[in-house]
């Protein structure tokens, strides 16, 4: 049984009725949907034959079209199709929706609508906690800038992703080579463990980074945290304070499994709350500041590597 959609396409003006493939009718202006899309403009403007000669199903005096999308993907091509004073464009942050939109966009050829897809596919608030799902949807629609965008942001996740459903969208060999791009970035971030000189070269002496020899003579004085004893952590032949020799030595194991800025970060945040824990007053005095600056300085340098490799995929 046909049910009537929502307004505004229930007009009493509309000169044509589409069905979706569930059976709801939306009464639409031609006028619309033929200056956004040249499919419907072929369609609309195709002659009629004879009314004896015609199986054109009519309703109310108007020809009905029946679609193959369902109502919701109806409904949210053609909202984009109508001006916005009279209908809003849909949001298209709930992923389900997208790919279907999509297809519609691609079948009637609405290469506006097909833009706003793509912008929805990488933004940010999406991304950052769905990047998985944003690559598949994205690789199977061959968006290239969309999947290596994607690609990027999954970065953030561990490298065996947790299953979703959009993964049986994409073939083996893509998640293959998903995982041989997060595993190069894992290991391309480790040359930054095996030479510090990057410290050195930002700092340029001891008097730079203070904060890091704060135990011992010279420095401040005060400071009970210790020195570190990791021959790979020494810079400028000096021994670095414990709690920064233990941050360095777990962010890099992190980023074996999340090569990505933000996993510098989120560590970095950790390693401030424990030093301010402790309870010392040399150390925890300025340790935000000191890790905020420090923290942001390994994640460009993570994100300058990472930018490097590529993702092995034809488009």
């Amino acid at each position: 049984m046909e049910t009537c959609a929502p307004t505004p396409f229930d007009h009493a003006k509309a000169d044509i009725i589409l069905r979706s493939a569930d059976g709801v009718e939306f009464r639409v202006f031609t006028l619309f949907l033929s200056l956004a899309s040249p499919v419907f403009k072929t369609l609309f403007g195709l002659p009629q034959a004879p009314d004896a000669t015609t199986n054109q199903e009519m309703k109310d005096g108007l020809a009905v079209i029946a679609v193959s999308e369902d109502s919701k993907t109806l409904d949210s091509f053609l909202r984009f199709c109508y001006p916005s004073a009279l209908a809003e464009d849909p949001s298209l942050e709930n992923l389900t929706d997208v790919l279907s939109v999509l297809a519609a966009a691609r079948k009637y050829s609405l290469d506006l609508i097909e833009r706003k897809v793509c912008q929805a596919l990488v933004n940010p608030k999406v991304l950052e906690t769905e990047p998985l799902r944003c690559f598949a949807i994205s690789r199977n629609a061959r968006l290239k800038h969309e999947t290596i965008i994607a690609a990027r942001h999954t970065l953030r996740q561990p490298l065996i992703p947790a299953w979703c459903a959009e993964i049986d969208l994409i073939t083996a060999s893509d998640l293959l080579a998903l995982l041989t791009y997060h595993k190069k970035c894992g290991i391309a971030v480790q040359t930054l463990w095996q030479s510090l000189t990057w410290i050195a070269h930002h700092y340029q002496n001891p008097k730079g980074c203070s904060w890091l020899f704060t135990s011992g003579d010279g420095y401040n004085g005060g400071c009970r945290c210790g020195r570190g004893d990791d021959v790979r952590c020494l810079i400028w032949s000096q021994r670095p304070v414990t709690w920064w020799m233990t941050y360095i030595q777990e962010v890099f194991e992190l980023l074996k499994d999340c090569p990505s800025g933000d996993t510098v970060r989120i560590a970095a945040d950790v390693t401030v709350q424990q030093v301010r824990g402790a309870g010392c007053t040399t150390c925890s005095d300025k340790v935000g500041e000191n890790m905020a600056e420090f923290s942001n300085l390994l994640a460009q340098k993570v994100e300058e590597i990472v930018e490097k490799i590529e993702l092995e995929m034809d488009f």
